[in-house]
């Protein structure tokens, strides 16, 4: 059996898939990812899933980038995506990780109105008083978005960029709280016909 010793690292990694639900799904793929500017991170994407590491903040800014960018097509676009911090660390990544903390495409998305649904359940790995810190960033993420329960994951309605702000919020502060290994599971869509009760043309 192999043993996987912990590191303490600082890099995060999210690992993703999106759908548009389009014809056109090459080119509104193709087109996020290179609007998105990912020079703060490591990316791969295979016939499966992209993944980035990075810093958390990097993290974060450029899978909200790569879905906004998707979303404001006005197709219908899914999302699904891990995030993961923590041991074991990705120690081999730390040489992807950007020096400084200023985020690429935060300015560049911020205006972008697109409202969503979404699910997420979060999982502290390991220690820390994790559902304190799950209750309170719950209630201050009522602040920007609508907050329902859900089986097995918690619902936010709301703008993308609040939503993406908030995940990212409980996401740190799980982290914060003494998770050494903090997974943290989203689901979102955008422009779905069920959102409205019309049709679309897809």
């Amino acid at each position: 059996m192999v043993k996987h010793a912990c590191t303490k690292s600082d890099i995060a990694g999210a690992s993703f898939s999106i759908h548009p639900m389009s014809d056109q799904f090459v080119e509104i793929i193709k087109g996020a990812l290179e609007e998105a500017d990912t020079t703060k991170v490591h990316m791969d994407t295979d016939d499966v899933t992209t993944t980035v590491r990075g810093k958390l903040i990097h993290v974060f800014d450029v899978t909200k980038a790569i879905f906004v960018h998707a979303a404001k097509t006005g197709k219908h676009v899914a999302f699904e995506a891990t995030y993961s911090l923590g041991c074991p660390g990705d120690s081999k990544g730390e040489a992807y990780m950007a020096e400084d903390e200023i985020p690429l495409n935060a300015e560049l998305v911020k205006d972008i109105k697109q409202p969503v649904a979404a699910k997420f359940s979060l999982y502290p790995l390991g220690g820390g008083n994790y559902m304190d810190v799950i209750y309170s960033q719950i209630e201050a993420m009522k602040q920007h978005v609508t907050v329902s329960h859900a089986h097995y994951a918690t619902r936010l309605d709301g703008e993308a960029i609040a939503i993406f702000g908030g995940l990212e919020q409980v996401f740190k502060a799980t982290v914060e709280g003494g998770s050494s290994h903090t997974v943290m599971t989203v689901s979102i869509s955008a422009n779905s016909p069920s959102h409205t009760g019309t049709d679309r043309d897809e």
